[in-house]
């Protein structure tokens, strides 16, 4: 059964950097069309940025030119670069399929950014 590991997130001031990872075992990881998503409290989980098994990128406008998303599929690994963060990316990151039936959801990195 395929899992998911997420890690990198941190405590960074407003417009720092933070590289988070994502290892999928258990899976033909380079089939997958790959996300990161995240959820702030009292609020939906929302997809920010896709990955396709081909390498098309595609992101959320909030994200878009700060935020790029990358994989190895030698390591099984996604990533996803933030740069110029802002307090309103505060969330838990969590990484997932983009398309068709998700993996069951790892614990998520915490991504605080704040002064």
């Amino acid at each position: 059964q395929a899992q998911l590991v997420e890690s990198g997130g941190g405590l960074v001031q407003p417009g720092g950097s933070l590289i988070l990872s994502c290892v999928v075992s258990g899976s033909i990881f380079r089939v997958y069309d790959m996300g990161w998503y995240r959820q702030a409290p009292g609020t939906q989980r929302e997809l920010v940025a896709s990955i396709s098994s081909g390498g098309t990128t595609n992101y959320a406008d909030s994200v878009k030119g700060r935020f790029t998303i990358s994989r190895d599929n030698a390591k099984n690994t996604v990533y996803l670069q933030m740069n110029s963060l802002k307090p309103g990316d505060t969330a838990v990151y969590y990484c997932n399929k983009a398309s068709g039936v998700y993996i069951a959801w790892g614990q998520g990195t915490q991504v605080t950014v704040s002064s």
